[in-house]
């Protein structure tokens, strides 16, 4: 019987971090420790590398997520190893795990069987520090502003159109609406809620930030209210931009850890793929791809959604493309997106399987809208069966799709030979250029919605709430049109309906508001029921976690 993630974690003999440092040519002066296997890479060292070409970055996207599991962040960190076993210098890119998922039913974010970053029970929970630091921040804003509205409201702000909301890192319902000001004999009452924290405008501007001075400029510009005559109130009205960098000095470093088998990582920054763009820091895959032959990326949930933002929103501020990508899918998911039903996976279902490949055929037609090479990376499960292999890889050839059969979670590096070579021949001629976005900036905000819903997600077009339409003539007046468009829709469908598995036909896209994040640079687009703060499951993973003898059990 394999061991638990959590146990092959443990029993790993990890290097301390000087030594995988030196495998990417820093020294000790290059970082800050935290602890034996953690720290933070230094600006002076980021600096250092900022002229040196880039290597290759591959991008690991996938299918619409099911509950049964497709294996990104595994097939992600055990592409790298398998990069390095080939000979490659490789580094790994990862967002970090929100503690809001972990304790619920999603999980952490650092990969799976013997495909893992380590230390992974640091890295799953409070790391070293950045989601407190966002967190604080975030909750410095609010809390200014309700002092400056209890102080005499000098810039004259509208207590009922204040719209930057607290922040917390844990999934909790119960504060989506909450009240404020209840204890003051002086001040009304107003409405106010809270957000997961990585889906705070201040993680989005963190890692779109290229330095110090770009976070404080970014962070100055974003808005968090409006007046009494709707004109909009930013951080740097506020006076706080200042205050805010100097408690992200250190969050906007990124944190330098390793995989099982020693392939150096960074691990920075974590926005939320349905709300944020879901991309790990601009700062942390740029010295990666500085420093290495392939830096190995991935983005948040499917190629609707996290893929389009990575290209439109991620590789636009870093102006290059990806060398190629990898779309990830899994014969579980696969029969689910087929209508399978979700207690008999583990029983033989061809037919299930053909008839869910729409939605994996659809998110390669996705990236070939952005002319990217690809392969298609099928992370095995112990039940898939001979028959169902057979299948999937007959499909692949006849429709002529590069495709490589992945077991990096049973055999590390070993198991992910092929489709490191794979990657490494679709490649070879590729280099680094200028991003080819879906969209140019200069279009009105309307058009760049209906190509992303149209191209990418196979919608027959958009429609607008009565909110949504009038807040398009206010972004309008205060000239926010030439901004990227971030898509908040669910990402268990191609729709905007989680419900609708495959590949939905005949529907329409309904964006009910907008959220102005100008900080970040863009805007975004709320579509169906999906929240920024979410919930958590009746039973929650923390039921089975503990500590026995100084020992976590139950993570994973």
């Amino acid at each position: 019987m394999m061991l638990s993630d959590l146990q092959i974690a443990q029993k790993a003999k990890m290097s301390h971090i000087l030594e995988i440092a030196k495998t990417i040519n820093l020294s000790s002066e290059d970082l800050e420790l935290y602890g034996d296997y953690k720290a933070k890479i230094s600006f002076d060292a980021i600096n250092r590398y900022k002229k040196n070409p880039r290597g290759k970055i591959v991008l690991v996207t996938a299918i619409n997520p099911t509950k049964a599991g497709e294996g990104k962040s595994t097939t992600t960190i055990g592409l790298g190893d398998s990069l390095k076993a080939l000979g490659y210098k490789t580094m790994i890119a990862l967002r970090e795990p929100s503690l809001g998922p972990v304790m619920g039913m999603k999980g952490g974010a650092a990969g799976g069987g013997y495909a893992q970053v380590v230390p992974m029970e640091d890295i799953n929970l409070h790391f070293t520090g950045d989601i407190h630091a966002i967190g604080a921040s975030n909750n410095l804003i609010s809390s200014v502003i309700d002092n400056h509205l209890y102080q005499g409201n000098e810039l004259n702000i509208n207590p009922e159109k204040v719209i930057w909301r607290r922040a917390i890192d844990m999934n909790d319902r119960s504060l989506r609406k909450i009240q404020v000001a209840l204890s003051l004999k002086r001040e009304v009452p107003r409405y106010d809620g809270f957000d997961i924290t990585v889906a705070s405008e201040v993680m989005a501007v963190l890692c779109l930030s290229k330095d110090l001075d770009d976070l404080k400029q970014r962070l100055a510009a974003m808005v968090v209210a409006y007046d009494m005559d709707d004109q909009p109130i930013t951080v740097a009205d506020l006076k706080i931009q200042g205050a805010l960098v100097m408690l992200l000095k250190d969050a906007i470093k990124p944190n330098l850890v390793q995989t099982l088998e020693k392939t150096p990582a960074l691990i920075h920054g974590g926005p939320f793929a349905n709300i944020a763009h879901g991309a790990n820091s601009i700062i942390a895959t740029d010295f990666a791809s500085r420093v290495s032959d392939y830096v190995v990326t991935e983005a948040g949930f499917g190629a609707d959604l996290g893929m389009e933002k990575f290209m439109d929103i991620k590789m636009r501020v870093m102006d290059t493309m990806p060398s190629a990508v990898v779309i990830v899918a899994s014969i579980r998911a696969l029969k689910l997106h087929g209508n399978a039903s979700d207690d008999l996976l583990d029983q033989e279902d061809v037919q299930a399987l053909k008839d869910g490949l729409v939605n994996l055929e659809k998110h390669i037609e996705s990236v070939k809208t952005f002319d990217r090479p690809y392969v298609v990376a099928i992370n095995r499960f112990p039940k898939d069966t001979e028959n169902e292999i057979q299948a999937l890889m007959d499909w692949a050839k006849d429709n002529n799709h590069p495709i490589s059969l992945s077991e990096v979670f049973s055999k590390g590096s070993q198991g992910g030979l092929d489709l490191a070579q794979k990657v490494v021949e679709i490649t070879k001629d590729e280099n680094p250029h200028e991003n080819r976005p879906l969209y140019p900036l200069n279009m009105p905000i309307k058009n760049k919605i209906e190509i992303i819903a149209k191209k990418i997600y196979g919608a027959d077009g958009v429609d607008y709430g009565e909110k949504a339409l009038e807040q398009l003539q206010a972004f309008n007046h205060n000239k926010w049109n030439d901004l990227a468009i971030c898509m908040a829709k669910t990402p268990l469908s191609l729709s905007d309906d989680p419900k609708l598995k495959g590949r939905p036909q005949n529907f329409r896209i309904t964006v009910r508001e907008f959220k102005p994040s100008i900080g970040a640079g863009f805007i975004v687009a709320l579509t169906g029921q999906v929240m920024t703060m979410p919930g958590l499951p009746k039973h929650g993973a923390y039921e089975n976690m503990d500590v026995v003898d100084e020992k976590i059990i139950g993570l994973f």
